[in-house]
């Protein structure tokens, strides 16, 4: 082998390895800082709608909408749900109307740091005043008790839902 097909072949493998560890650099960065959302802003064409700050005026012939009513008082039902087992023991979540997203991914409601839990593992959720639990296709299941979810459930106060090592209780 010649000395110039020597030297091409050095290069190209300095510059491979330098392209790995400009990929490996990146993917840190990714991982560390998350993907970057942006809101796209449009400028508004004419009439699209009231300027900013300026006050709506209703059509002529409609009367203003009255004030909203305050909101109805909740049924006597769980208010907090509370880890009692695993990483999380202690924390405490005020329930209110939303669903609670329950597994390892940073989109979740309650993120668990149990490597026995999928990303998107459980969800809860206000469904006719009943607090229902489902399973979102986890790897390990939920257990609801001693029974594991296959179905969406009801959850009755005090009884224990296993998500991995993580147990969690709703409580009035």
């Amino acid at each position: 082998m010649n000395e110039l097909t020597l030297t091409l072949l050095r290069l190209g493998y300095l510059v491979l390895l330098w392209v790995m560890v400009f990929s490996v650099l990146a993917v840190l960065r990714k991982d560390l800082f998350g993907v970057q959302v942006t809101r796209k802003v449009t400028p508004r064409s004419a009439g699209a709608g009231p300027a900013p700050g300026s006050v709506p005026v209703p059509p002529a012939g409609r009367r203003p909408s009255p004030m909203p009513r305050p909101p109805a008082p909740r049924p006597e039902g769980p208010r907090t749900l509370v880890v009692t087992e695993g990483s999380l023991r202690g924390t405490t979540l005020t329930l209110g109307q939303a669903a609670i997203l329950i597994g390892r991914a940073p989109e979740c409601t309650l993120v668990l740091e149990d490597d026995y839990s999928s990303n998107r593992h459980a969800r809860l959720s206000l469904q006719r005043g009943v607090w229902v639990l489902e399973d979102l296709g986890s790897t390990n299941g939920t257990f609801l008790g001693r029974s594991k979810v296959e179905a969406p459930v009801p959850v009755e106060p005090g009884v224990p839902v296993r998500i991995g090592r993580t147990v969690l209780e709703l409580r009035r």
